[in-house]
């Protein structure tokens, strides 16, 4: 569906009736792939789109009983920098260091495979849940690359679905199969396990 065909009024409501509901829930039709779903959404629908997601968290919790668990990646990236003892380093060799080189420090000290992955497998551990929202996506790009945390996510996140809340576009093409692109920018990433939640059934 086009951008220009949707409007964050009928994205909600779609978005919580199929949240809500059994299909979804009991993770079925999925052909054996991972119940990893993407909500994409231009970025300028940013802010709206966290009240979209609040009014959808609170009526799910309120009138369905169901419990959702919100992993923040900034809110995460910035916790394990600190529990590090790295955070205050980060801020300082921010403005000093070349961008590209900065990227590539960062993206070593929040490795998906080593920090992010392990991080969040604790705290789903300890918070069980039946629905799982990975937020801040925009905010960690191009430090954090959303196919990579998927990818690491695969056997982290599993008994339950997940829903991936991005900044950007998530589309199929036939030259190209199923492209990430964070903040429409021109780089894409290719991610074909998740499926587009404004695609599925409620």
């Amino acid at each position: 569906m086009s951008t220009a065909q949707r409007s964050l009024v009928s994205d909600e409501k779609h978005v919580y009736n199929v949240l809500r509901s059994e299909r979804f829930l009991r993770m079925e039709g999925l052909s054996k792939e991972v119940p990893f779903f993407i909500y994409h959404f231009p970025p300028a629908w940013a802010v709206e789109v966290e009240g979209l997601r609040d009014r959808v968290t609170t009526k799910l919790r309120t009138d369905d009983g169901l419990s959702v668990v919100d992993v923040n990646l900034y809110d995460l990236a910035i916790q394990l920098l600190q529990e590090r003892g790295v955070w205050d380093r980060v801020l300082a060799l921010e403005p000093e260091m070349d961008k590209a080189e900065f990227r590539e420090t960062l993206q070593g000290m929040l490795d998906p495979h080593d920090h992010l992955a392990p991080a969040i497998r604790a705290r789903l551990n300890a918070e069980p849940s039946d629905i799982v929202f990975l937020t801040g996506l925009g905010e960690v790009f191009p430090f954090i690359r959303t196919h990579t945390v998927l990818e690491n996510l695969q056997s982290v996140v599993t008994g339950r679905p997940m829903l991936a809340w991005f900044p950007g576009t998530y589309e199929f093409t036939q030259a190209h199969g199923h492209q990430l692109r964070a903040l429409n920018l021109t780089a894409s990433d290719s991610y074909y396990r998740a499926k587009d939640i404004l695609e599925q059934e409620a």
